[in-house]
């Protein structure tokens, strides 16, 4: 099964949190968002399908191929049984196994820091952003 969310790059995007990774429905970004690779997304956790959350919610593991234009990047990272998957506003992926209301999967081998430049510099041009989960 497989799940794309769409969003937006933005002038200010710097993708270079360490342990995180992050898209927003919000349609800004603030100098301070340095995990966030994407806004205006079309889905949150909250949004996501049932078959999704529940592959999530009994450990799953997921990849995520990061698509602009033809460049392509991509993450592994796993649920678990205590992910809320409430927030209505956006979707963190962690390197770590914290877990807040936005958590979408944790224990990622990448973070906004390891994603690939060349398509953070794209994503800085405003180009559009596909994000991609396989589940």
């Amino acid at each position: 099964m497989k799940l794309v969310i769409k969003a937006k790059g933005n002038k200010l995007i710097k993708a270079t949190h360490k342990s995180t990774l992050e898209i927003t429905k919000d349609n800004y970004l603030t100098e301070r968002g340095d995990c966030i690779i994407g806004i205006s997304a079309n889905y949150s956790v909250k949004d996501l399908p049932e078959d999704l959350k529940d592959h999530l919610l009994n450990e799953g593991k997921i990849k995520i191929i990061i698509k602009v234009d033809d460049l392509i990047d991509n993450i592994i990272a796993y649920g678990s049984r205590k992910l809320l998957l409430t927030n209505d506003i956006s979707i963190v992926i962690r390197k770590s196994n914290y877990i807040d209301d936005r958590t979408l999967a944790i224990n990622s081998n990448k973070s906004a820091i390891d994603i690939d430049r060349r398509l953070i510099e794209r994503l800085k041009n405003e180009k559009d952003i596909e994000f991609i989960i396989y589940y």
